[in-house]
């Protein structure tokens, strides 16, 4: 044998001996906590590796005596074991769990039943004693010598075991036992091992190994087993395990040692290890007893968690090896069960016993109230504790901590506070295990100060804290992310003496992991094993996913392989990390390595494997293992195969699961079935509702009645989300045929989906129906969407039923309900129905929240109310109602949309003084607001006063910015804004882009927005179909067709829906482009999209075959409208007529004028238009007269009496005509008041024009701001007006001494003429300083000091007076050429100025314009030679260019300096500085020199180079 002194060293210090401090609870969660410092980590290691002091103090569990236990009864106070002895009160099992399981007192029953179970062989027969009774098992007859014998065997065991516990840390057990105090026999020995190591396990080794040496007694089983037993309780497994294979076979091969070594095992759940004992066990011949059957059950039960029917299967095991379960056996499966929150499994366990005739005990009892208690049925748990006396048991304080606890885990606070009076009146009073449950129950409901204080009672009542209290302390303090105060908690428990458990240790790495502090919980890990305590299966998960989370890639395989080696494996999650580490870091061996330990060790399945692998990112290994899988002629999992293609779905990686799906098909053809389910599923995951629909329809043919309910909700799911609900609709029908029953989750959809089509009927059906079978709703969505749908049809009565049958089903109906319907009514304005609601609200709760105030509020806004509002905010302030930032929010938003911008600010100011500090929301609101109603210093205002509170603008603030000044035309502060945005490193959203392409569209610079359009695709953002729109139309406007056309196609490859305005846009670019082929093929898109084509649309059409003169095939057209049935307007004639006069042909017009009147319909304005129109452009007074005399004949004389009559009755006519006019569509009167000016303008009625023209701005046919004067710069805006138009309104207004006069003329074109090129022609020709602005089309500026010359000057100005002429000329004054008009007589000279000469300024022009045609011919002949001659000097020169001249931005500066240090230095004028600086470094006698020599020289190079200009000229 070997001595002692080889194990002493090992010897790690005292545990306590209470089966509570060996068994604390633990948590898998990760707690939340701040970082914590690791001085509490060392602390903790260093003084759970030092002897125990002997002053530490010792916890004694008084309940333990039966005479406590149940002090109502007169029991013997010395006896104290039983066959089936009352429990001492079990720890908490499992506080930290990943089930968030609590904590149970009942929850180790099983492991103390069996540990009494394993001390029955210590026990005399002479001592045993049941509730006071005598056994029946006690020796009925002893003589007097057995007698003393028995009377003696304590006193002397105590006596001896008194002394040995009393040595010094530095004295020996032998000091004692050599010394032979007393007579000792072996079995008395025996007990002195055990008794001693209640306390001390290190002193009973001692005397183990002490007897060994001396040889004083025969080796025997029982003193193994007790030497197994007391190191098992201290948790030195390693020193158990030696002594066990060490001793002698005669020795070791009995069924006590076995059970004893088991008994190690079990406690720290190593059931591998018990398993192996059993068998070597029964290979040695040694049958094992109950005992070792019940030990195998507590380890099965600890080693992991329970799966359902395995303590029925273990049962059943028991009676197969022909043994009968006893209560012991029974109490340790229902504890199994009451930890797993089993209580089917516990009940069928129960009955079991009662139908085996054995009588249950108080453990049993308790057990069962565990149970309930754990599975939430605190009030069942009640019922079965008031059953007790009836049974003839009498609850003991286990059971009262059991009760307690059922209605702890429920947060039950009264109900636990009578427990504990009753438990008082009962005689027991308030143990650890109370306080340690209260605690709990605090710590789970965040009340930390409660649970402190309960702490801090504990101590002062005389209750010394166990590891228990200390556990649960740290627990509840990890899980509120405390981590300092539970590493303080952590301190206190080691300066009281207390050891840490397995648990507390445990508690404190969850807690340092969910703060991610991962030195300190490695620390912590660390110090437990020095400690002596082996990790379990919590401490090393916990620890692995630490490791994984920071990437320890090394720490973390290590660790693993020596969780592996202790026989603990990690769950699947923990798996799935770990492989996706290795695969990251591809560490290929050791995924080879942990995939073998998955299907050797941990039994996985390859489907299991392969969905771990694929979690894990191991997409390769997954695909082969399923492949291997399906080979080795496994069917796939449906479950499996759908998570796998689930993860590849995640991943992206969508081809892989179509060849992973194909692989299928094609070997395991009896699978084809589930592959079409799961293709079904992933169509629908991809939202590919049209390919699954297809996939359906295939599959239903073959494999109908055996798809899945998961596959039909998902069907169903897809419809609802992309609106196929005609679809979702059959197939719930499909659903209903195949027997299947829609899930709870599918009547919400169903209801959901039908609230949305507005059928609340069928829903309301729907709902009936679920709840008919038995489903309840999650909350109350489906009741709040059928109150919402109904409201939406104003179906008050049948909203407000659904309300009343919730009240009828419930206590309490939620807010939620009752705000819905409030919103109901809000919606329509009802709100006297609103205020009704809310009313019953205050009455019969719940009461109003911010929520229904704001439905309130909306009520009268949708009413139209808002005088109302302020009434409504007083009375709801005078009844107690704080009014929220919501409710202010609705108010501004409110007046914002009435345009009650003063309201908005007079909210916002009051708020701002109610306290109420402006949040980044708010001024997001509020700039927001401003901006929608174009308030531009309010925006501008509120920005700087954002920035000053230390906000910074967000992108929808940027956005509401760009969408204002892009609003008010000012693009120069729109781009600068943009380019604000890059510089704060701000990427644009849709919203942006499409914001700064409708801009570029509005500014006409279409290229921009098509390179901004590239830039936005790139940044995978999709345009809006408005987008596309604005795009579209000014590239027609800018005549970019070929642009416009790529658009429009890309449009229709991106599927969106186009309407009929965007085709109708096409065809107007057809129009203009004079392509009436594709405006054909247009129309033949158009209705194959679905779109049917309008009269506008046929308008449209016959104005492109107008546009390119073939007004045949617009007439066709007409017909084809005529024989079709249609009810025909002016609008198709107008086409034709149009058509007709554009070509010239004036008398088809005019038949075709009759035509019109023939078939019922009176000529209009579209009519008028379009012969004023031709008439204005028409090149002889009398070919004008010929159209206006047709419509003169119609009836409306009003354009030819303004060209032949002077009368004052025309105005009031004219003014009449215009008011018919106004009211009209189409622009009818703007159009009409443009040919008019364009007709009397050319026929020299100035005067007429001039007061027709003010006749419109009364009307507002003009707008009434034509004119401007701002910032004294005056300026008119003659965009969309005629030439007419424009001409006359260029010539009025007053401009009071401006700085600048800006015509803006716009680039575009109306009825195909340049307004912008015909008002340069008419000022040009008088020689008007207006020029074409350098940087903006479409504008002609001219400087104030340059117009007050000309106008003063000038002679051409004479022209400018606004008189008729005598009489009509004989031809059209105006004549088109190029797209714009000028005067007739002017057109010849116009071209041959700029054929010879090119452009001109206005006034050379002018002055040309008014010479003789032979000294016209001379001017132009010698400008002509002038720039030949200049020319020609340039090339002598060798300057292709004059040269410009450089400018020196420090000249001055050098010149000041050369001035201050060399006076003479500027005698030669102005230099350059290169010459400059030559003489700046030469001497003063050089310098003068080279200055006189340098002065006569340019002197005589300037007079040589005047004399030529002078020639030259």
């Amino acid at each position: 044998m070997h001595s002692s002194t080889c194990l002493l060293p090992f010897a790690l210090p005292p545990s306590r001996s209470d089966k509570r401090r060996d068994s604390v609870t633990s948590s898998s969660s990760h707690s939340t906590s701040s970082s914590s410092t690791t001085t509490t980590t060392s602390s903790c290691c260093s003084a759970a590796t030092v002897e125990e002091t002997p002053n530490s103090k010792k916890f004694i569990y008084d309940r333990a005596s039966p005479t406590v236990r149940w002090p109502h009864l007169t029991l013997t106070q010395h006896s104290t074991h039983t066959h089936a002895p009352p429990p001492p009160p079990p720890p908490l099992q499992q506080l930290i769990s990943e089930e968030e399981e609590e904590e149970d007192p009942n929850a180790k029953l099983h492991e103390n039943s069996t540990e009494l179970a394993l001390d029955s062989f210590n026990t005399n027969d002479e001592s045993q004693e049941v509730l006071g009774r005598p056994s029946k098992t006690k020796i009925k007859k002893m003589n007097k010598l057995a007698l003393k014998r028995a009377k003696d065997w304590r006193q002397r065991v105590q006596f001896v075991t008194d002394k040995i516990l009393q040595l010094q840390p530095d004295e020996f057990v032998a000091d004692v036992l050599d010394s032979r105090p007393v007579q000792m026999t072996p079995t008395d020995y025996c007990f002195v091992v055990k008794w001693v190591g209640k306390l001390s396990w290190h002193r009973a080794l001692e005397v183990y190994e002490w007897l060994n040496l001396r040889h004083w007694y025969t080796p025997n089983a029982r003193m193994l087993a007790t030497i197994l037993s007391v190191l098992g309780k201290a948790n030195q497994e390693s020193l158990a395990e030696e002594i066990f294979d060490r001793a002698e076979p005669g020795v070791w091969n009995s069924v006590q040692v076995y059970n004893a070594m088991m008994g190690v095992y079990s406690r720290n759940g190593r059931f591998s290890k018990v398993q192996q004992l059993l068998n070597l066990m029964k290979s040695r011949g040694c049958e094992p007893d109950l005992v070792s059957f019940n030990t195998l059950i507590n380890a099965r039960a600890k080693s992991s968690s329970m799966s359902p029917g395995l303590a029925i299967e273990l049962l059943k095991e028991v009676r197969r090896s022909g043994l009968r379960p006893d209560i012991i056996t029974y109490n340790t499966l229902i504890s199994a069960c009451s930890r797993e929150s089993d209580l089917e499994e516990a009940v069928k366990i129960y009955a079991d016993l009662q139908r085996s005739n054995c009588q249950p005990d108080l453990w049993t009892y308790n057990a069962m109230i565990s149970v309930f208690g754990r599975c939430g049925m605190a009030n069942e748990a009640e019922n079965l504790f008031k059953e007790l006396g009836v049974k003839g048991f009498f609850p003991d304080a286990v059971t009262y901590n059991s009760l307690l606890y059922a209605f702890a885990r429920e947060g039950n606070v009264g109900k636990v506070t009578e427990i504990c009076e009753n438990m008082i009146k009962a005689g027991f009073g308030k143990d650890e295990m109370t306080y340690n449950t209260i605690i709990h129950m605090y710590g789970k409901q965040g009340h930390h100060e409660l649970g402190l204080r309960l702490y801090n009672d504990m101590k002062l009542s005389g209750r010394s804290p166990d590891a228990v209290t200390y556990t649960v302390l740290i627990d509840s303090l990890g899980k509120a992310g405390k981590v300092k105060e539970a590493a303080m908690v952590m301190s206190e428990m080691l300066d009281a003496g207390v050891k840490p458990t397995l648990r507390t240790f445990s508690a404190l790495i969850c807690a340092y992991a969910k703060a991610g502090v991962r030195d300190a919980a490695e620390e912590t890990f660390n110090c437990m094993l020095r400690s002596g305590i082996k990790a379990d299966r919590l401490a090393y998960s916990v620890m692995l996913d630490i490791f994984l989370r920071f990437n320890e890639t090394k720490k973390a395989i290590n660790l693993y392989n020596e969780m592996v080696r202790d026989s603990f494996t990690p769950d699947q999650s923990l798996y799935e990390d770990l492989l996706k580490l290795l695969s990251k870091e591809d560490k290929e061996d050791d995924i080879q390595k942990v995939l073998k330990d998955m299907e050797e060790v941990c039994g996985m399945g390859p489907q299991i494997i392969s969905n771990a692998l694929v979690k894990g990112g191991c997409h390769e290994h997954a695909a082969k293992m399923l492949r291997l899988a399906i080979s080795r002629g496994y069917q796939p999992d449906r479950e499996n195969l759908l998570f796998i293609l689930n993860s590849y779905h995640s991943n992206g990686r969508h081809e892989e699961a179509k060849a992973l799906l194909d692989a299928l098909r094609e070997h395991s053809p009896s699978s084809n079935h589930l592959v079409a389910e799961a293709s079904i599923i992933m169509l629908c995951k991809n939202h590919q509702i049209e390919a699954a629909l297809k996939e359906y329809v295939e599959a239903r043919s073959f494999v109908f009645s055996s798809m899945s309910c998961s596959m039909y909700e998902s069907l169903i799911q897809c419809c609802e989300e992309t609106r196929f609900f005609a679809e979702a609709s059959q197939i719930y029908s499909d659903m209903k045929f195949c027997g299947l029953e829609p899930s709870r989750s599918i009547y919400q959809i169903l209801v959901l989906m039908y609230c949305k089509m507005g059928f609340p009927e069928t829903a309301h059906h729907l709902v009936n129906l679920a709840e008919s079978l038995g489903f309840m709703f999650n909350g109350f969505s489906p009741y709040t969407d059928l109150i919402e749908a109904y409201g939406k049809l104003n179906l008050w009565e049948k909203a407000e039923s659904v309300v009343g049958r919730l009240r009828l089903s419930h206590s309490v109906v939620d807010r939620k309900v009752w705000n819905t319907l409030i919103h109901s009514y809000a919606a329509s304005g009802c709100y006297e129905r609103a205020r009704a609601v809310f009313n019953t609200m205050i009455r019969d709760g719940p009461s109003p929240t911010v929520d229904s105030i704001n439905g309130l509020l909306q009520a009268l806004i949708v009413d139209g109310r808002l005088d109302e509002l302020y009434v409504v905010i007083q009375e709801l302030q005078d009844m107690g109602f704080k009014i929220s930032k919501s409710t202010i929010l609705l108010m501004l938003d409110a007046f914002a949309r009435a345009g009650n911008i003063f309201e908005v600010k007079k909210i916002y100011h009051g708020m701002k003084a109610a306290g109420y500090l402006p949040t980044m929301h708010l001024y997001r609101s509020m700039i927001a607001l401003f901006s929608r109603g174009k308030r531009i210093r309010d925006v501008e205002s509120m920005v700087v006063e954002m920035e000053k509170a230390g906000f910074k603008p967000d992108l929808s603030i940027f956005n509401s910015m760009l969408s204002m000044y892009t609003g008010i035309g000012d693009f120069r502060k729109t781009v600068e804004l943009y380019q604000n945005i890059r510089g704060a490193g701000i990427q644009p959203d849709e919203n942006t882009y499409n914001t700064l392409i409708l801009m570029y569209c509005r500014d006409f610079r279409p290229e921009e927005g098509l390179s901004l359009l590239q830039e936005m695709r790139k940044q995978g953002l999709e345009p809006k179909l408005d987008t596309y729109k604005s795009l579209i139309t000014a590239c027609g406007k800018q005549q970019m067709w070929e642009h416009a056309e790529e658009l429009f196609i890309d449009l229709q490859s991106k599927e969106f829906k186009l309407d009929r305005g965007l085709f109708h846009i096409m065809m107007k670019i057809y129009r203009d482009q004079g392509n009436h082929i594709k405006a054909e093929n247009l129309l033949l898109k158009m209705r194959e999209t679905g779109v049917e084509p309008t009269i506008a649309t046929m308008h449209l059409l016959m104005v492109s075959y107008s546009s390119a003169k073939q007004p045949k095939e617009a007439e066709n057209v007409l017909n084809n409208l005529k024989t079709s049935g249609l009810v025909l307007s002016t609008l198709p004639y107008s086409s034709v007529i149009d058509g007709y006069l554009k070509n010239g042909d004036y008398n088809m017009g005019i038949e075709k004028l009759k035509e019109m009147i023939e078939y019922g319909l009176e000529p209009d304005h579209r009519i008028w238009t379009c012969f004023i129109r031709a008439a204005s452009i028409s090149q002889s007074t009398d070919e004008a007269m010929i159209l206006l005399n047709s419509l003169r004949d119609t009836g409306f004389d009003v354009p030819i009496r303004l060209l032949t009559e002077k009368t004052e009755t025309l105005v009031d006519k004219m003014d009449n005509l215009l008011s018919e006019l106004g009211p009209l569509d189409d622009d009818a009167a703007f159009n009409f008041v443009n040919a008019l000016e364009d007709l009397l303008w050319a026929f020299e009625c100035r005067a007429t024009a001039s007061w027709v023209f003010q006749l419109a701005i009364k009307r507002n046919i003009y707008r009434h701001n034509v004119f401007r004067v701002a910032d004294r710069d005056w300026g008119a805006d003659f965009r969309k007006l005629s030439a007419g138009a424009a001409l006359d309104a260029s010539l009025q207004g007053f401009p009071e001494a401006p700085k600048s006069v800006v015509l803006i003329t716009g680039t575009a074109e109306y009825n195909m003429v340049s307004l912008n090129n015909t008002i340069k022609a008419y000022l040009w020709e008088m020689g008007s300083p207006f020029l074409p602005c350098k940087t903006r089309s479409g504008l002609l500026v001219a400087k104030a000091h340059s117009l007050r010359m000309w106008l003063k000057d000038s002679p051409y100005c004479l022209d400018l007076e606004l008189k008729d002429a005598p009489s009509l000329p004989k031809t059209n004054s105006m004549q088109l050429n190029e797209g714009y008009f000028m005067r007739s007589g002017l057109l010849p000279i116009f071209k041959e100025v700029h054929e010879r000469l090119g452009h001109v300024r206005p006034k050379k022009f002018a002055r040309l314009a008014l010479l003789s045609d032979e000294k016209r011919e001379k001017a132009i002949q010698a400008d002509i030679e002038g720039r030949e001659q200049k020319l020609q000097k340039m090339k002598e020169r060798g300057w292709q260019t004059r040269p410009k001249r450089r400018k020196t931005i420090h000249r001055k500066r050098f010149i000041r300096k050369l001035n201050g240090s060399r006076p003479n230095a500027l005698r030669l004028g102005k230099l350059r500085p290169a010459k400059i600086s030559r003489l700046a470094l030469l001497p003063n006698r050089e310098r003068e020199e080279n200055k006189f020599n340098g002065n006569e020289t340019n002197s005589r190079e300037r007079s040589r180079k005047r004399a030529e200009g002078t020639r030259a000229r």
